[in-house]
């Protein structure tokens, strides 16, 4: 099938690159102008109703309107000179905002942008004082908006906002200052404008040098660049329209992710075919570029889609977790790899049968087979002393998998850059108002029962509620009772004495406030609590679950892929044991990183799951890689060991491009501001690393030299003797194709055992090379 697919695929390459174009480009505009509107920006949407914060939360919406407004700005107001409010100063403020909630916001459509592809976020803000401060230094003021507050056009609007308020403000010789919601969002922003397009700059200068140094050529360096530009914006358009289509939110970071994610493996993808396309080339000076373009589609599409494949399969285990940010970011990142597959399969082998030798222009490097380099000096190192590089290999993992005793989980909210003006603010709000008050958490007591079964709810019935509320060590102040219209709900509102982003007020909810609240609850009804402290509480729960569940069912469908497409027993067990201390080493880096080195409470309680899938998942492809070539050296004649250093020697160079390549990508997810963010992009670069240079071409090698062709059990694959391909004349065991490179085009060829298209496709390619 995939055969058929990559010849028609050469045979029509500039239909399926004009088709290619096109798809990609109109899906770039439809994802960029919807991706804000499938994005979730408050995390405790993403909990299972199950959880008592979701249900305190249905409560607030059902009996009271009210949602949680992630766009809530508190402004603070001062005298300019510095000197404590009067009581003229708080009228004053008043009526300034309340000119400024009458004032309608407008947005402005860009001239480029059809009007039918954006929202429109004109609005009248809802400005309403909150109070003073104790010492009558500020008073706050909040304005809501309404809207994601993860679009960019919505941000700009609370810009527009906040330059009408300075100079309003400013006219009374009064100075503000804005945080919370999205106005630390947009300063945010503002503040890492420049570092991300430099950061961005730096990646693509990375990958087209990495790109020069391995080909030696202009268009290989940008060719496959452009190519996976246009791939992932015709992605981007799918994940969006998927979402759309099934009515789901993705979580803020995820867009981030997925950039990543498509560069990357794109550009691994690219890469592998680019390798092999040089080295058939090379063989055959005289091939017609486009049916060698098709031959070497066909040879690396079937690793290719193995290895993508596995990376859509870890993910899809995603759907079975109970945390919706898990259970949505699996969705998403297998709907990428799945375009990338049928990108890797049409659009790349399509411009490999356009460009032909020009894209290894000026190179040299098609004329003769290029001398021993240094993966053919490690390979025959590996093979001469595998004892020696596996022990130094497992040494250096088990060292770094120490990191991982004493792992902390971390659920604070990230709070971004510590000086843009919104955190500056926050500063001065905190030195006047105690621990807890601007994160008030309330609890919600709803009527059971419908209609008139349902009991009726008063303060006076509330009054046990609140005081063995006040009497809760860790709670500081407990307002009054609030009773619905309807009396059948209320809501009591309590702060904490203690900072709500810590483990301690996550103990104070979860261990002592919710079993007072159930046990003070007024009979014949139900009592959940919700804020901040309650909700990572209960995220805390989920994570821990989902991770006890998505491990083993990840490992074991990896493991059954590997299983398949090896046919051994033994093969994928070496892999998975290899994978798995990988795993564990890079996870242990970043937690002496983060939780020792840098003195962080932990690591992000998100990066364990997102590590094993990313690591684990993308890490397997090199190890297939590598793999695969291994065993169709075993049907050559020779030793085990011979086999191992020339698929090293073949195989390295591509395998450690593309590592670099792909942790390059992640690392540039060092500069973003969410520190969970950060985590994800370091550690998840030093897995790759790990997996590229230490696992895939220095330990798989290592044991599968010492194990030798019994690597390969129960199968016979790999036991060939002269001729493993087919060789001229022969009719021996004929070993698998190869999953990068296909047949080999050293030594062993060259002293007569097998074609260079390998036996398999002597009567359609090996005639037309003879020729």
């Amino acid at each position: 099938m995939i055969r058929s697919l990559t010849a028609c695929t050469t045979r029509h390459a500039w239909k399926f690159i004009l088709l290619w174009t096109l798809v990609g480009l109109g899906l770039t505009l439809v994802g960029q102008a919807k991706l804000n509107s499938v994005t979730e920006p408050d995390i405790a949407g993403f909990l299972p109703k199950s959880y008592d914060s979701a249900a305190a939360l249905k409560i607030a919406e059902d009996e009271f309107g009210a949602k949680p407004d992630g766009n809530a700005v508190t402004v603070l107001v001062a005298r300019e000179d510095g000197r404590k409010l009067a009581a003229g100063d708080s009228a004053r403020i008043d009526r300034i905002a309340a000119g400024l909630g009458k004032q309608r916001l407008k947005m402005a459509n860009p001239d480029d942008v059809p009007s039918f592809m954006m929202t429109d976020h004109s609005q009248t803000p809802v400005v309403r004082p909150l109070a003073d401060a104790p010492d009558k230094s500020f008073r706050l003021v909040s304005v809501s908006l309404k809207g994601n507050q993860n679009d960019p056009a919505l941000q700009e609007v609370f810009r527009d906002f906040r330059e009408h308020a300075e100079k309003a403000f400013g006219r009374a010789d009064l100075r503000s200052g804005y945080t919370g919601g999205i106005a630390d969002l947009a300063d945010t922003a503002e503040d890492q404008e420049d570092t991300e397009k430099l950061v961005g700059l730096l990646t693509v200068g990375l990958i087209v040098l990495l790109n020069v140094l391995a080909f030696r050529s202009v268009l290989a360096a940008i060719l496959p660049l452009l190519a996976v530009v246009i791939i992932g914006g015709a992605a981007t358009g799918a994940v969006v329209g998927t979402a759309l289509l099934f009515d789901f939110k993705l979580d803020p970071s995820t867009p981030s992710l997925i950039t990543v994610v498509l560069l990357g493996i794109g550009i691994d993808y690219f890469l592998f075919l680019l390798f092999r396309f040089r080295e058939l080339l090379r063989a055959d000076p005289a091939a017609r570029p486009r049916d060698v373009a098709g031959e070497c589609a066909g040879r690396v599409g079937a690793a290719i889609a193995s290895a993508a494949l596995t990376i859509v399969a870890a993910f899809a285990t995603l759907g079975i977790a109970s945390f919706g940010q898990f259970k949505v970011l699996g969705p998403a990142i297998a709907v990428c790899v799945l375009v990338m597959l049928v990108a890797s399969l049409t659009f790349m082998p399509a411009l490999l049968a356009v460009s032909g030798r020009k894209m290894f222009w000026p190179s040299r490097a098609l004329r003769k087979e290029p001398r021993p380099g240094m993966s053919a000096r490690l390979g025959e190192r590996v093979a001469r002393r595998p004892f020696l590089f596996m022990a130094a290999s497992v040494g250096l993992l088990v060292a770094l998998s120490a990191g991982v005793l004493g792992m902390k989980m971390d659920y604070g909210t990230d709070p971004g850059p510590d000086d843009t003006p919104a955190a500056v603010t926050a500063k001065e709000i905190s030195k006047a108002l105690p621990g807890g008050v601007d994160s008030p958490h309330t609890v919600y007591v709803a009527a059971d029962g419908d209609g008139a079964k349902k009991v009726r709810i008063d303060r006076a019935g509330l009054e046990g509620l609140t005081k063995d509320l006040k009497a809760v060590k860790g709670v500081g102040r407990v307002a009054q009772p609030v009773v619905n219209k309807e009396h059948t709900a209320a809501k009591v509102d309590f702060y904490l004495s203690v900072d709500v982003q810590s483990q301690r007020a996550r103990d104070v909810v979860s261990d002592e406030v919710r079993p007072v609240v159930a046990k003070a609850a007024p009979p014949g009804t139900e009592a959940h609590v919700s804020g901040q402290a309650a909700i990572f509480s209960d995220i805390s729960e989920a994570v821990s679950k989902d991770l006890k569940v998505v491990f083993p069912v990840a490992a074991a469908l990896i493991a059954l892929i590997l299983v398949a497409l090896l046919r051994s027993l033994l093969a994928p067990l070496v892999l998975m044991l290899a994978i798995g201390l990988g795993f564990t080493a890079t996870l242990g880096s970043g937690v002496l990183v983060f939780q020792h080195l840098l003195d962080r409470p932990g690591v992000s309680f998100t990066l364990p799951l997102v590590l094993f899938l990313f690591v684990v998942a993308l890490g397997t492809d090199y190890n297939i890689l590598i793999s695969d070539r291994i065993r169709e050296e075993m049907g050559r004649p020779g030793s085990a060991r011979q086999a191992v250093a020339a698929a090293v020697r073949h195989t390295a160079p591509a395998i450690v491009t593309a590592g670099v390549v792909l942790a390059g990508s992640f690392a540039s997810l060092a500069v973003n501001p969410s520190p969970a963010t950060q985590e994800i992009g370091l550690v998840t670069a030093l897995g790759i690393g790990l997996s590229s240079l230490v696992l895939s071409i220095v330990l798989v090698p290592a044991v599968v030299a010492m194990l030798g062709r019994a690597t390969w059990w129960p199968s016979r694959s790999g036991r060939g003797s002269g001729g493993g391909h087919g060789g001229r004349g022969g009719h021996g065991h004929q070993a698998p194709a190869p999953a990068e490179y296909g047949a080999y085009t050293g030594p062993y060829q060259q002293q007569g055992y097998g074609s260079p298209y390998g036996s398999e496709y002597g009567s359609e390619y090996g005639s037309q090379a003879r020729r």
